[in-house]
């Protein structure tokens, strides 16, 4: 049976010791509830710190004995971990810097080293319970180092990582001074998760950036590895606040709320107390409100409940102090002997009344001002599956709007005028469009709840580790390598087809500066001069280079991806191919050029290049799209063809390519061993024209039709090195 090996900063178990006995009690949180309604077809173990500074080992054996029964196994950390890595790296560093409180970011090397500490030590955790054919699931800001940590010791291994919480644009991310080591961190992952768009879009455009990593459609190629990278909105477990298990009846909270809902309108505000969630902001709103609509006195209450979190943490104590002074600015300016316009608790409720408020509640004002997803947006939705009335107003900055905005009435929470419009338009909204909105809201929540949303993640990594499984090349070394030079060195004739760019020499913002050196020179020579060897250099460059540059060496030749060949020393033109368009499209490229600083044009006998290396990527983009639309309408009913390759946009004469060259020396005579090597889209058609039994290697990262990979000019040069001894030994 399958296991799936979940990983993140906090067990689903929290141990207290009490009177000096070990305690254990379910954390809260729809994380555990999501993952533990995965289908039985996996066998779950979930591996995490217990929230308790154990010491003892005695203890702690103890607590392992306990937890492990429940497949459950802690990770014990420190009071100095938990200072610097937690409540530090964490919640110091990661989390305003994520949320775009940069002011708040705590920039030091000691508690960095301590982050790093720790996710090597949930690492030797994992490691000694890892299986190759393990699913591994890792959770949260915590342990964005681990997924590379795994996937060092475990190569093969799938691995699925999920973001809980916002990730910054590239532009804030790039100020972390460790933020190579992060992205190389969570890119250890096969399949990487986050709740929005623009999470994903941020993400992705960090990963190009600063690691250099460039996707298509989301999916990334490292190594011989894909990285999906993708949305998955978190859900809740609808049922549980749509028809809650208590007895509101009895609860004594539940019974003032419905006694106070019975004389006035309730705005209902929970959040726990953190800088993120705009609660300041919204009080001077609500006063706003207040001073602005007098009608409203002693009609509206809003009742807020803030949730203490980190009251040792500077800001937190200062937020604290800040919303207090706020509340009771706000109830002395304008309460009455029978009115008090905000009812502020700074604590948790149970759960009989924290649903009773979500049944109760006209409306649910939740106006953070950064926050990855908010549930309790979703919650409030959910409690209301009965009444079906209800507003809820949530802030464009939550998560949790893409997926409600048809429903909510959407602010901008820095705006208390949008905040203020809202709080109106809520209190008059007839009640069969509060129906109407609420009922949308609830059949998305209903289907994406907290077990798809698992199910899902799981669903499309499992995909994807059985397409990795399907598709991957072997990388051409060990045996694989053996079987093939014992293949090459047994053939009585062959036949090389050999790209230049990219494989013998490693690219560079200047085509010319790549000329061959002495090792590419003494390696083209050498297989050249075996009899046995017929070697052609199947090249998009122009042929008066080649010739340049190769042209001493036996060798014959493909330039321009075919337009011209070299056999025999003789260039021939290749007969289908015409220049008359050149002009127009060098217009449209030199237009191109101009608004492109950077970028430059490399022209050829019959074709045209736009070389964009230098540039951003996006605008680079940008730009290729642009100039094929305009392509389009410059050489409708000419028989040309755009070809994108490693940074560069190819215009030439279509059914001339270097598979169709590949074809021509195929079919000269019957071989003994062909091989064909290249490193870009363009050399695909190489791979497909050769002989089924052919050898085929495709250089560096990227789906292919090749057998077989190496990972750059490097490995290529020493393979080529590997068959010149060959030739050497033979003569």
């Amino acid at each position: 049976m399958s296991r799936l090996v979940i990983i993140s900063n906090r067990l689903p178990i929290t141990v207290n010791r009490t009177d000096g006995e070990l305690h254990y009690h379910p954390s809260a949180g729809g994380l555990a509830t999501g993952l533990n309604s995965l289908d039985d077809s996996y066998n779950k173990i979930w591996i995490g710190w217990p929230g308790e500074d154990i010491t003892n080992e005695w203890e702690r054996e103890a607590i392992r004995n306990d937890l492990m029964k429940r497949s459950l196994i802690p990770v014990f950390l420190t009071e100095r971990e938990i200072d610097l890595y937690y409540e530090g790296f964490s919640n110091k560093t990661i989390w305003p810097h994520f949320h775009y409180f940069t002011e708040y970011t705590v920039y030091n090397d000691e508690m960095w080293a301590a982050y790093e500490e720790v996710n090597f030590k949930f690492f030797q955790a994992v490691e000694d319970q890892l299986r190759e054919d393990d699913m591994v699931w890792v959770h949260d800001y915590q342990l964005m180092l681990l997924p590379a940590m795994i996937r060092a010791k475990f190569p093969k291994i799938s691995i699925g990582f999920f973001l809980h919480i916002p990730f910054p644009s590239y532009e804030v991310f790039r100020i972390l001074p460790w933020r190579k080591e992060i992205l190389d961190g969570i890119l250890g992952s096969d399949q990487v998760g986050f709740h929005t768009f623009g999470y994903m879009r941020h993400f992705l455009s960090a990963a190009y950036r600063i690691t250099g990593y460039e996707h298509e459609f989301g999916r990334l190629t490292i190594g011989d590895r894909q990285v999906n990278v993708d949305v998955f909105p978190m859900g809740i477990e609808y049922e549980k606040y749509a028809h809650p298990d208590v007895d509101a009846g009895n609860d004594q909270s539940s019974g003032e709320i419905r006694k106070l809902h019975a004389s006035r309108k309730i705005i209902l505000s929970v959040d726990r107390l953190d800088y993120t969630k705009g609660i300041p902001h919204r009080i001077r709103a609500f006063a706003q409100f207040i001073r602005n609509n007098p009608e409203y006195t002693g009609k509206v209450n809003l009742i807020m409940i803030v949730v203490p979190s980190r009251a040792n943490v500077d800001q937190y104590q200062s937020l604290k102090h800040e919303v207090d002074v706020l509340v009771s600015r706000v109830n002395s300016e304008y309460g009455t002997f029978d009115w008090m316009p905000i009812h502020y608790y700074y604590r948790s409720l149970n759960f009989a009344a924290l649903t009773t408020l979500y049944k109760e509640a006209d409306i649910a004002l939740i106006t953070p001002l950064r926050d990855g997803m908010n549930l309790v947006a979703k919650e409030y939705v959910a409690a209301k599956e009965d009444s079906k009335r209800g507003v809820l107003i949530l802030s464009e900055m939550a998560g949790a709007v893409y997926e409600l905005n048809d429903g909510a009435l959407t602010v901008n929470p820095q705006s208390s005028k949008d905040i203020e419009d809202a709080l109106i338009e809520a209190l008059e909204m007839p009640v069969e469009e509060q129906e109407r909105r609420m009922e949308m809201m609830q059949e998305k929540l209903r289907q994406y709840d907290v077990k798809h949303w698992a199910a899902t993640f799981i669903k499309e990594q499992l995909k994807l580790k059985e397409k990795n499984k399907m598709h991957n090349t072997t990388h051409l070394r060990g045996e694989a390598l053996d079987a093939v030079t014992q293949s090459y060195e047994q053939a009585g004739n062959r036949l090389l087809f050999i790209d230049y760019d990219g494989t013998l020499m490693d690219f560079n913002p200047d085509p010319q500066a790549v000329s061959p050196d002495d090792a590419v020179l003494n390696v083209l020579t050498t297989l050249a001069a075996d009899p046995k060897n017929t070697v052609v250099v199947n090249s998009g460059r122009d042929r008066g280079t080649l010739q340049k540059w190769l042209g001493h060496i036996d060798t014959h030749m493909a330039a321009e991806h075919g337009v011209w060949m070299k056999e025999n020393g003789e260039w021939s033109l290749n007969p289908n191919v015409v220049d008359g368009w050149k002009p127009k499209v060098r217009e449209l490229l030199e237009n191109l050029v101009s608004r492109t600083p950077g970028s430059f044009i490399e022209e050829k006998d019959y074709s045209l290049a736009w070389h964009y290396r230098n540039i951003d990527r996006d605008l680079g983009n940008k730009r290729v799209r642009e100039f094929r639309d305009m392509l389009t309408y410059l050489i409708q009913n000419q028989d040309l063809q755009v070809l994108e390759g490693n940074k560069v946009v190819e215009i030439k004469n279509a059914g001339v390519n270097k598979g169709k060259a590949t074809q021509y020396w195929v079919g000269k005579q019957k071989w003994d061993f062909v091989l064909g090597i290249g490193d870009d889209s363009t050399d695909e058609d190489i791979f497909r024209a050769l002989p089924e039994w052919g050898v085929s290697i495709k250089v560096g990262p990227g789906r292919t039709a090749a057998r077989y990979s190496l990972t750059g000019v490097t490995e290529v040069r020493a393979f080529f090195s590997k068959l010149a001894q060959i030739a050497e030994k033979a003569s």
